[in-house]
């Protein structure tokens, strides 16, 4: 609710009105409370009872007319601070990045985005939401709602033509403003036509996590700091810091997109990356201090959940994939995407750097793995024998040979320069949906609710690490303090000591939520 403040007035004419109706109505309440007190202190106590009626007739009758006065005032004050926020309203331009945009990207993306184009119209930028789709009509004509298809599209009455289809109705209000904005030119306050919808908008503050959660959440990320004291997790609209020794919440990291997919501590460096977002609205890769918890910088939005990362081996980039369909590599010391590479055909579920960050990996849903310069994007390997969903891939040390396991239930071993096939390892009863490969070691984890480890170059199998009770979704390893984490479905985190295989500790990672074991 807007409240016209009185110190605004030198520097807004419309709120310097408003305050000054505002005070009109304070001051002529005051000269009522006034008179009030002044008729109730000149009684004279010696006055009979009819000569003091007749004197205060004319004082009931003053503060009746004071009254009416400030009535019809207070009146006539709501109604021209009514008149003077339509219009404020009416003189303010429709902006395309702070109105429109956000309303396209939370309802029409999803038929309308660089995946799905419903009708042969896409929108996910400001240049081709110009373009026709197969109506052949415009969709914007500059000047004239009634000439634009999109407006058409909004406001029409049959169901099999509007906009959003499957859908409520945009509100009146929303309608109306995207009429406004056509009729004022349609014009584009962004930097770049060709720029991303999600990209254009502002970032808003995330909302705030639960205080304490009702129910765990799937675990999707977790990661070691750089000497394996702290273990972050994936929450909801959070990132929360634990003690993989005790299991205890050491901290929350907030104003974080709604789910976090991937995780990853900067190498030889202080900050922690986080990607994730909201399937089918937006995405983001953002960097964060995990000691202060506070946001270094938004390296990207994007038009879809972002899905994995990871960081080159000196620190000096990140690449983030998801479901835009593309890899995203940024520069860390300038927050600036350096390289963006656009060919796999569905989604990016996981990235693996090679020992020199030279090369970078790449698996998808578009049944393939891939391998590219990663200075200069140029795919090199392509990798097509799963026929399924890839879930996870990984690189040796020396970059020569790859790892590529999905939902054919196999780890595929491939050569890296010519995409050969020279070996897989078998055994697994479901899905598999991580790969990690650390000093020979290369784990894996399934949704049979197993974690394996083998040892490489022989494939043998070291060990399996059992006893998730649900889908086991995330990984991370620390080598040089021999820890294993595990994240499940359920949201439980389990962390392991990998010269032995023994448990070491068990917590569920939801802030405030209280389980049977350790309620005790």
């Amino acid at each position: 609710m807007f409240h016209p403040s009185f110190s605004d007035s030198a520097h807004d004419p419309v709120v310097g009105q408003a305050s000054r109706l505002f005070s009109t109505c304070l001051h002529q309440k005051h000269d009522r409370r006034d008179a009030l007190s002044y008729q109730a202190h000149s009684r004279n106590p010696t006055t009979s009872h009819f000569d003091a009626c007749s004197a205060a007739r004319p004082a009931m009758l003053h503060i009746s007319n004071a009254v009416s006065l400030t009535l019809m005032a207070f009146v006539l004050a709501l109604d021209s601070l009514a008149n003077v926020a339509q219009d404020a309203k009416s003189l303010t331009t429709v902006s395309f990045t702070n109105d429109i945009a956000p309303v396209l990207i939370k309802k029409c993306l999803t038929c309308h985005g660089p995946e799905k184009a419903k009708g042969g119209y896409q929108l996910h930028t400001f240049e081709l939401m110009l373009k026709a789709g197969d109506s052949e009509s415009s969709p914007i004509t500059a000047g004239e709602p009634d000439e634009s298809e999109l407006q058409r599209r909004l406001t029409t009455a049959d169901p099999d033509d509007r906009m959003p289809q499957k859908d409520d109705t945009l509100p009146a209000a929303q309608i109306a403003l995207f009429a406004r904005w056509i009729k004022e030119g349609a014009r584009f306050d962004g930097n770049d036509p060709k720029a991303p919808l999600v990209s254009l908008v502002p970032r808003a503050s995330h909302p705030e996590p639960p205080a304490s959660y009702r129910f765990p959440m799937p675990v999707t990320a977790v990661a070691f700091n750089l000497d394996a004291q702290e273990l972050a997790v994936g929450g909801y609209h959070e990132i929360t810091i634990w003690s993989p020794t005790e299991g205890k919440l050491l901290r929350r990291i907030k104003n974080v997109a709604q789910r976090t997919q991937a995780l990853a501590y900067q190498p030889k460096g202080s900050l922690l990356a986080a990607v994730g977002g909201a399937p089918g609205e937006a995405g983001e890769a953002a960097l964060f201090d995990p000691v202060s918890g506070s946001l270094v910088k938004l390296l990207g939005t994007m038009s879809d959940v972002m899905l994995a990362a990871c960081f080159s081996p000196d620190g000096s980039r990140l690449a983030a994939g998801g479901g835009d369909n593309s890899i995203h590599i940024f520069d860390i010391a300038t927050g600036k995407e350096q390289l963006l590479i656009q060919q796999h055909a569905d989604w990016v579920m996981a990235l693996a750097f090679d020992g020199d960050g030279t090369h970078i990996a790449s698996a998808s849903r578009d049944r393939t793995a891939r391998i590219y310069n990663s200075k200069t994007g140029e795919l090199e390997t392509t990798y097509n024998d799963h026929n399924t969903a890839v879930f996870g891939v990984a690189l040796g040390s020396d970059g020569k040979r790859a790892y590529s396991a999905g939902r054919d239930r196999k780890i595929h071993l491939w050569e890296a320069k010519d995409g050969k096939k020279s070996g897989e390892i078998g055994g697994f009863d479901d899905d598999v949906v991580r790969l990690f490969f650390k000093k020979d070691n290369l784990f894996s984890c399934s949704t049979d609710k197993l974690i394996r480890q083998h040892a490489m170059p022989d494939r043998k199998l070291v060990r399996t690490y059992s006893g998730h009770k649900d889908w086991v979704h995330a990984l991370d390893y620390h080598p040089g303090a021999n820890r294993l984490a595990s994240g499940s479905h359920d949201g439980e985190v389990r962390i392991w000591n990998t010269e032995d295989g023994t448990l070491l500790k068990t917590f569920v990672a939801a802030p405030g939520y209280v389980t049977a074991q350790n309620s005790k």
